[in-house]
């Protein structure tokens, strides 16, 4: 790009989903699935193109193409935050979480990603880097998974050098106790253990299988009632033994729910989706918060699509390296995040967020 050129126009959002089997059923607290959809969105202007993606669904495609693409194109590719505004303008009355928020926050990764490549500058470099890698933690460990095949996922994590893994609770309660001690026996005395319920507990039950978890020091409770239940969270964390903390926030949508979970104290640790929460203008804003509330900010998965950003905002405490997610992306990427020594570390010589679409490959998972 010349230096001296001001404005640069997004020609074009294209935008393509594909669905992507998993390796094995999954299931966890609340839920069960068997696939996996990416939303992919690739932004033009300049003779760039900038990715960015979501896990979301086809609706969600559908509206990218048919409402979002109309609003941004012709505007400024070197003022995402601009974009962003519009994109939020344009939806607000067909109702601004969910489908909106994760469309969105597609379109603001790639054009954030569009910036860099015009600039010739990593994305990491363009937001301000202010950490050489972003610490993350295993995650899976689902409820469906035999004992052997959570002792196996969770100790395999460990032996990479990952300080820290997560496995999900809360299908039956009085199984999860066991499970959590096949956990512990298979990683060892010097890993974090971290579980997550996904809303599945009541308050007082979520209170009691805190003080269970804790002799086999669990230092994280992710979701151990629903995240719409801000009193409840803020009980629990209240109840919950001090090494303990609770986490929650990979639903938020925007700016606002944020707010609300930290003013209500609901959590000790705050986490966020950049594939969600409208992209990297607003993972950049609820960092903020984050730190105006003294609390740490964690990844919610999409590890590779987090690593840039997760390096340059003050407050991170780490990034969920999410078993689907990784398996995804390693299908449909080249130029991920290289894992050193418990970090994704972004690739300094690649500009932007330095993925390139494997087309070939992606196109067999093509709706």
């Amino acid at each position: 790009m010349n230096a001296t050129e001001k404005i640069v126009k997004i020609d074009s959002i294209d935008v393509s989903h594909y669905t992507i089997a998993t390796d094995f059923p999954e299931s966890d607290g609340t839920l069960q699935w068997d696939k996996t959809t990416l939303v992919l969105v690739e932004a033009a202007g300049g003779g760039m193109r900038g990715i960015g993606y979501t896990y979301a669904d086809e609706p969600t495609a559908f509206l990218i193409h048919h409402t979002l693409s109309q609003v941004v194109r012709g505007m400024d590719a070197m003022s995402p935050p601009a974009a962003y505004e519009a994109m939020w303008r344009r939806i607000r009355n067909l109702g601004r979480p969910g489908i909106c928020s994760m469309a969105i926050s597609a379109v603001d990764c790639a054009l954030w990603d569009l910036k860099a490549r015009l600039l010739n500058l990593p994305l990491v470099t363009l937001l301000g880097q202010v950490r050489a890698g972003a610490e993350i933690y295993g995650s899976g460990g689902f409820t469906s998974y035999s004992n052997k095949q959570l002792a196996d996922q969770l100790s395999g994590w460990a032996e990479q050098g990952i300080g820290s893994v997560k496995m999900k609770i809360g299908r039956d309660a009085d199984a999860d106790v066991e499970r959590v001690r096949i956990a512990r026996d298979a990683i060892g005395p010097n890993v974090e253990l971290f579980v997550d319920a996904n809303g599945a507990y009541t308050r007082k039950q979520a209170i009691a299988q805190a003080e269970l978890f804790s002799e086999y020091d669990v230092r994280w409770l992710e979701e151990p009632v629903s995240s719409d239940d801000l009193e409840g969270l803020r009980v629990v964390r209240d109840h919950a033994p001090a090494p303990m903390q609770i986490a929650a926030g990979e639903y938020g949508y925007d700016i606002f729910y944020f707010r609300h979970m930290l003013d209500a104290g609901a959590v000790d640790v705050q986490q966020a989706d950049v594939s969600r929460c409208g992209g990297i203008t607003a993972f950049l804003q609820i960092a903020a918060l984050c730190q105006s509330h003294n609390l740490p900010l964690s990844g919610h998965t999409a590890p590779a699509l987090h690593t840039a950003v997760a390096c340059c905002v003050p407050m991170f405490k780490n990034l969920e390296y999410f078993h689907d997610h990784v398996r995804i992306e390693r299908m449909f990427f080249d130029g991920l995040p290289a894992l050193v020594k418990g970090e994704l570390r972004p690739d300094l010589s690649r500009p932007g967020n330095g993925l390139e679409l494997k087309r070939a490959d992606a196109q067999k998972f093509a709706a």
